[in-house]
């Protein structure tokens, strides 16, 4: 793999466990697409660092059991309940 690439993968894994982000969160961060987040994080990082995959994956599975909640309070916020 490319240099910058795994320069990438590690500054973006290393964002996500200090700040406990999403994904869309490290996206606008380091100013790529989601995609391009997700698959660093979810298949480079643990060819690259797998103790910092199993850290960033904690954070990931976290969000996305919460999803829903942050969702619900978008939508109370949007309209007004």
């Amino acid at each position: 793999m490319f240099d910058y690439i795994s320069e990438r993968v590690l500054k973006e894994g290393e964002f996500i466990m200090e700040t406990n982000s999403t994904v869309r969160a490290a996206a606008k961060h380091f100013n790529i697409s989601k995609s391009t987040v997700h698959k660093d994080v979810t298949e480079r990082l643990a060819h690259i660092d797998k103790e910092l995959y199993e850290k960033v994956r904690q954070v990931l599975d976290k969000n996305l059991s919460e999803r829903h909640i942050r969702g619900g309070m978008a939508t109370k916020l949007k309209y007004g309940g």
